[in-house]
């Protein structure tokens, strides 16, 4: 047998993937970027629905209150995602609604100055106000280090090496979202989960008049069909005799989300009143928007390789970060129980579709504006039922998570010391997390636990991010251990031209500002 030439066995680096139909600027037809913007609005849903769902009860507000958490949350996203997509990173990224402010919006809500108001309205509405002002505070910390270009400093400390397991575990941190939510209701969650494989991927060939409309599409079919099956069990009565749990997470009429929401209703600023402010509360806020900035600057250089762009330069990666903190001050202002990151579910759709194009994501903010403002329409989709996403997301977090391995490409995986930071950040931000959910879940309360209640706030809420331990992991080993020999087994040659603007020519076609604000704003 011949022996096989080099290039049959290894495969070389390549700043862009391949294979995507449609890139940042390259934009489907109308028809097509309506519908698959629909698409992204459909999986933004999931977590907007989720937030609410969990978090208005606990604060004492009724099912009004969560659907007018829940539209609000989705007109922000709206305007969020629009901001981002046109003065922020410009990359196809929907911001939505962030589960790293759970840990300190939980402890405000556990305050004893709320818990001990009587009126369960009136515990709602100052709890709401006092997460508003904590937010509006901590906003602060993005747009600070993202419009001074602070944070494009300190990603002069980043390497692909040092990178890979921080994108990879945006992806692989959100493992308690999978198939665990999946397990709740398996009659519904396992044939999402076999049906969207199979479309996206076996069927991906099938085509009508030139275009993959199944692999195209094949969320919005999946879910219609597993929608419209779950809807007959519920029907039936199948899970008439069953536990409560169980007919939370499977029936397609539990949410109260139809009968519960106005026809219109337009959310503004202030609406729940005036903000309240209290030092403990902010700080432990801080640390979520330190959070959301790490687990956003993941996502963002996933998100470009998936449009098929090239890294965001450090200068475009802060202005995105400053455009955030923007996003969470209108969280706090609005009342979204929750601050905003990068959408992760919804980069993982770019790969799936293989659409990168910034249109389809305008649209798809477009979508969450109209349907907040009438309330029954947006309603009748954030109907459906958790499970389906948790389905979803077993595949969209798995292939960002991929992505983020694919950085080890550009470096030398047979150096030792590379192994070496490799494995102890992939399984220290795995292991570390789930320490500090296993304590919280069996003593109510995180493994800080002080007479300093913002300080167990701040150290909890770092810890609980998988992304934010693997950063601080694997940064801290990459510049400490034998980092001025292994500049080139870090892959910092290859890095290094997409530090600034000008560093490569194609920067100036995905990352420029419209309107022709670069001459106000030149890049560095």
């Amino acid at each position: 047998m011949e022996a096989p030439k080099p290039e049959e066995i290894s495969h070389p680096p390549m700043d862009q993937l391949q294979g995507l139909e449609y890139c940042i600027d390259s934009n489907p037809s109308w028809a097509e970027a309506i519908a698959l913007g629909f698409q992204h609005y459909i999986l933004a849903l999931g977590t907007a629905v989720m937030i609410p769902s969990f978090l208005v009860p606990l604060m004492g507000g009724n099912d009004d209150d969560k659907v007018r958490v829940v539209q609000t949350l989705l007109f922000v996203e709206g305007i969020n995602t629009l901001l981002q997509t046109l003065f922020g990173t410009r990359l196809p990224t929907v911001i939505g609604g962030s589960y790293a402010f759970m840990v300190p919006i939980i402890s405000i809500i556990h305050d004893k100055s709320l818990m001990s108001i009587d009126d369960p309205q009136q515990r709602f509405l100052n709890t709401m106000r006092a997460v508003q002002g904590a937010l509006i505070v901590a906003s602060s910390i993005q747009i600070i280090l993202g419009f001074s270009q602070m944070w494009a400093i300190c990603s002069r400390f980043f390497s692909p090496l040092g990178m890979a397991p921080v994108i990879a575990l945006v992806g692989f941190g959100l493992f308690d979202r999978g198939f665990p939510v999946v397990g709740r209701c398996v009659e519904v969650g396992v044939p999402m989960l076999i049906l969207f494989i199979v479309f996206s991927q076996y069927l991906k060939n099938f085509q009508v008049r030139q275009l993959p409309i199944i692999e195209r599409f094949a969320l919005l079919i999946s879910i219609t069909v597993i929608w419209a099956y779950a809807h007959l069990l519920t029907a039936s009565g199948a899970y008439r005799h069953r536990p409560e749990l169980t007919k939370v997470n499977c029936r397609t009429d539990q949410a109260n989300f139809i009968s519960s929401a106005p026809w219109i209703k337009i959310p503004y600023p202030l609406q729940w009143g005036s903000p309240t402010f209290d030092a403990g509360h902010a700080f432990g806020m801080m640390a979520a928007a330190l959070v959301s900035l790490i687990e956003s600057t993941g996502a963002y250089k996933a998100a470009s390789r998936l449009a098929s762009a090239t890294p965001p330069p450090a200068h475009i990666l802060s202005r995105g970060i400053g455009w955030q903190g923007l996003g969470i001050l209108l969280s706090g202002l609005f009342g979204t129980l929750t601050g905003s990151t990068v959408s992760v579910e919804n980069v993982g759709l770019l790969g799936s579709t293989r659409v990168g194009s910034r249109r389809v994501i305008q649209i798809s903010a477009g979508f969450m504006i109209f349907f907040s403002l009438l309330g029954k329409f947006g309603a009748l989709f954030a109907s459906i039922p958790f499970t389906i996403f948790a389905a979803v997301y077993c595949v969209l977090f798995g292939l960002v998570a991929s992505v983020g391995l694919s950085f080890l490409q550009f470096t030398n995986m047979n150096s030792m010391r590379n192994l070496f930071i490799t494995g102890v950040s992939f399984f220290l931000g795995l292991s570390i997390p789930e320490y500090f959910r296993e304590y919280t879940s069996k003593a109510l309360h995180g493994p800080a636990h002080t007479s300093a209640g913002w300080f167990d706030d701040f150290l909890n809420t770092i810890f609980f991010s998988s992304s934010t331990v693997a950063l601080i992991v694997a940064i801290f080993l990459d510049n400490t251990l034998d980092y001025k020999d292994s500049a080139r087994d870090r892959g910092m040659p290859w890095w290094v031209k997409f530090r600034t603007f000008k560093g490569d020519s194609r920067n100036e076609e995905f990352y420029t500002l419209p309107f022709n604000l670069n001459r106000f704003f030149p890049p560095s």
